[in-house]
């Protein structure tokens, strides 16, 4: 497919909007933008949603035309980029990061007649909907896998920001370890960014100096797992398969799949059946996969990861069934109860095992 460009201005300089070319005029089709936090070939969550917007292209053809902006700072320039999809005549507009969340309101309540999804937040409007992955529970599988591979007990774990679907992927995952590895503790380092790979190497490699054996990610980049595959010792990749960037290191990756969700968004806009729902997808749906497992991983605990991707889906576990207590000790979900949805939305804390603090 030919390619065309158009600029758009930002505080920070300029963020490229690469386009799609069809046979047919624009007036014909349904165009769709696309906003990434991070550039597409971040091997990561962009890529991932570049994925689906790739799928969207190949399953609807000449009735679509796709654009994409990558590299959009959150906050009021991704307002700029939101409100130039909106203003030259994209019908559809996905905002993928979190904190796009406010300015896809805005430009939301501009342009009612344009529909606006935002991935990853919490507020909806009459044309914006919002959708999400149960990333905890692929936390919750990796963190299984992780108490058969470590040898001291000692993980570390690089996390982007402080926001309940980072901190809620971390809990799960200390809870799903240390019920296998009691003695186990999780070491946060915060990069304060979603795609920072000279950040990403180094604490990856300063938890590595401080005697961590494998090394998790809530961030975008495959620098971690580069670090690990560099020192010899384990890595979970972040939302796509990083085996690539160290083979002996990966041992698996949450994957994320938005390409069912965005070809059928689409299409409900093309049939006008589209409603600003909420949609919060996990193992059960696909839209949360794991990534292949590590062939080093011995054959016991692979059976493991897939009876509980098998459990998770099924509804037989949950990955935060009580007991469970904080940091403190304080119990927060009892025996026999699990915390509930917007309990794990909202998660501000850290479960036992967790070291580290929540920047407020």
């Amino acid at each position: 497919m030919d390619r065309r460009q158009f600029l758009v201005s930002t505080a920070a300089g300029a963020v490229t909007l690469a386009a799609g070319t069809a046979a047919v005029s624009a007036a014909d089709k349904l165009k769709a933008g696309f906003i990434y936090v991070g550039p597409v070939g971040d091997f990561g969550y962009s890529y991932q949603h570049d994925l689906g917007r790739k799928a969207v292209e190949k399953a609807l053809g000449d009735r679509v035309e796709t654009s994409f902006a990558e590299n959009v700072s959150e906050g009021a320039d991704a307002e700029r980029v939101i409100n130039q999809f909106a203003s030259t005549g994209y019908g559809i507009v996905f905002a993928t990061s979190f904190g796009f969340m406010n300015a896809a309101v805005k430009v939301a309540a501009r342009y009612p007649k344009i529909k606006f999804e935002h991935a990853t937040g919490y507020k909806r409007g009459p044309n914006l909907a919002t959708y999400s992955a149960r990333f905890y529970e692929g936390r919750t599988v990796v963190g299984r896998i992780v108490a058969h591979m470590t040898k001291n007990g000692k993980i570390g774990y690089i996390g982007s920001f402080p926001i309940p679907e980072v901190v809620n992927g971390i809990n799960a995952f200390t809870i799903a370890l240390r019920r296998i590895r009691p003695d186990a503790e999780v070491h946060v380092i915060w990069a304060g960014s979603w795609y920072d790979p000279g950040k990403e190497s180094a604490a990856a490699k300063a938890l590595i100096d401080q005697g961590c054996d494998v090394i998790c990610q809530h961030t975008d980049s495959p620098a971690a797992v580069q670090a690990a595959q560099e020192r010899g010792i384990w890595a979970v990749g972040q939302s796509s398969d990083m085996t690539s960037f160290g083979p002996k290191a990966h041992l698996t990756a949450i994957v994320e799949n938005w390409t069912g969700y965005y070809v059928d968004r689409v299409k409900a806009v093309l049939d006008d059946s589209w409603k600003p729902i909420d949609t919060w997808g996990g193992l059960s749906s696909g839209m949360v996969q794991l990534a292949p497992l590590n062939p080093a991983i011995p054959a016991d605990v692979q059976d493991l990861a897939k009876q509980t991707i098998a459990d998770i889906s099924s509804g037989a576990l949950h990955p935060f069934a009580g007991p469970i207590k904080d940091q403190t000790g304080k119990l927060v979900v009892a025996e026999g109860q699990h915390a509930s949805d917007p309990d794990i939305l909202s998660m501000a804390y850290f479960v036992e095992g967790v070291q580290g603090t929540l920047p407020t």
